[in-house]
């Protein structure tokens, strides 16, 4: 018949210092924030990468994540995947959301363009770990843990496919592993073994487009879950980035010319 109460404090983690870094604010709450993170910006400090990533500056702009796990951080995206992110703002909220994402209850879609044409869409369900001897890498292998992939082409191409991905899972390069597993490496995806491929007699500003790519092909399009204190359903869109536009829109023009 006892009570007790227990007092938590949250200690400040004064670790990671507030900095300038650019990302675009979506919808903003006093229990959540949803951003779009662009190309090229690392979501947490790392080795090689302790300043100037996203966590810098969300604390910068909301100095009261610094009081949360991860600075709030619901979940995270490659440094080189643009898209939506959700950050929650307050301990119950963090709670809150990060159980809705235990219990697969936050849909993400993405969007990315991979080399080769599929035939329609399908659900990957193979493990994902870390690769034996490439530290930096994952890899399919029956020691990793359950990643379940479902994509659907939207668009297809003369070498080329675009796809719309959702998630059931969310291993570390779930995505980009799964495609390349398949055989359609995400193009611009040099870690997981994408090489440039043109159609014949390509437009030169296609090829170009195509070889230069400066990343892997994939963004975070869409994002919807439960607001933290209440059942209303969130849905939110970030705007396709210039480069995927660029690289779709001149896919879109060689077809054209058939």
């Amino acid at each position: 018949g006892d009570v007790v109460t227990l007092l938590a404090i949250f200690e400040e983690d004064k670790s990671i210092q507030p900095q300038e870094v650019e990302f675009k604010l979506i919808e903003v709450s006093n229990t959540y924030i949803v951003l779009d993170k662009p190309a090229g910006v690392v979501v947490h400090p790392a080795p090689g990468n302790r300043d100037r990533t996203l966590v810098n500056g969300l604390i910068s702009k909301f100095p009261e994540l610094s009081i949360l796990p991860r600075a709030g951080l619901i979940h995270r995206i490659d440094k080189d995947t643009s898209g939506l992110l959700l950050v929650a703002r307050t301990v119950e909220s963090y709670n809150t959301l990060t159980k809705q994402m235990q219990n697969r209850q936050i849909s993400r879609i993405y969007q990315a363009i991979v080399n080769g044409v599929l035939i329609a869409g399908e659900t990957i369900r193979q493990p994902v770990g870390r690769h034996q001897t490439k530290r930096v890498k994952m890899q399919v292998t029956e020691r990793g843990k359950e990643a379940v992939t479902h994509f659907k082409v939207k668009e297809k191409f003369r070498r080329h496919s675009f796809l719309e991905i959702s998630l059931e899972t969310g291993r570390t390069h779930q995505i980009r592993v799964h495609l390349a597993w398949k055989g359609y490496p995400i193009v611009g995806d040099k870690l997981y073994g994408w090489r440039p491929i043109s159609p014949p007699n390509p437009d030169p500003k296609l090829k170009q487009l195509i070889e230069s790519f400066p990343r892997q092909a994939l963004h975070a399009k869409k994002l919807s879950f439960r607001e933290p204190e209440g059942e209303k359903l969130i849905e939110l869109h970030s705007e396709t980035p210039d480069d995927f536009e660029k690289l779709l829109f001149q896919l879109r023009k060689d077809i054209s010319r058939i």
